[in-house]
């Protein structure tokens, strides 16, 4: 393995877990999933990653470092323990992620590409996170938060500040993905009132 990173022993198992998913000839496969792992681990994607996958799969480390740059889920360098990623595509930007942009702007303390000074928060800008009909929305780490006005925004730092656990999902109390006007057909089950 490369001399400057080395996977702990749990993820060692399950990168050895992986890597056994696919078969012989087929190891650069896992390229996408290593990746991830040594990110969980580090926080980020450093050239000593990039080296360690690539010996484990078999690829030269422009290979892996094409992929590395080509998917923003890979944090080519070291972010904050809160990855605040907020979307501005035209779904959100119709929707106010302007204004929640600007609320995170000013509740950390930084602007888009910083990490605040003691290294807990970094906020990214994105384009397209996949959550279109709860926008506008942001993810932090792996949880997404939907809906949101400022206030709700304000309201997730806030508790993040304070060591909490804000609750992921719609931030405007609907269910998922529901129309958020509550249902507009098959208001009623087999001819009965609903």
């Amino acid at each position: 393995m490369s001399g400057g990173f080395a996977f702990n022993a749990d993820n060692a198992a399950k990168a050895k877990a992986l890597l056994a998913k696919y078969p012989e000839g087929r190891r650069p496969s896992a390229v996408m999933g290593l990746l991830d792992l040594a990110q969980r681990q580090v926080g980020w994607v450093s050239q000593e990653v990039i080296e360690a996958v690539a010996e484990m799969t078999g690829l030269a480390p422009i290979r892996v470092q094409e992929v590395a740059t080509f998917y923003t889920m890979y944090n080519l360098s070291a972010v904050g323990h809160h990855h605040v990623q907020i979307c501005t595509n035209i779904c959100c930007l119709l929707t106010g992620s302007d204004g929640v942009a600007e609320t995170a702007k000013r509740a950390l303390g930084i602007e888009f590409g910083e990490t605040t000074p003691d290294g807990r928060f970094t906020l990214s800008e994105v384009e397209c996170l996949g959550a279109c009909v709860n926008a506008p929305m942001m993810q932090i780490g792996d949880d997404y938060y939907e809906d949101l006005t400022p206030e709700s925004a304000k309201a997730i730092f806030e508790t993040l500040k304070t060591g909490g656990t804000p609750k992921p999902g719609p931030q405007s109390g609907r269910q998922f993905s529901a129309p958020a006007g509550g249902p507009t057909t098959l208001k009623t089950l087999g001819g009965e009132a609903g």
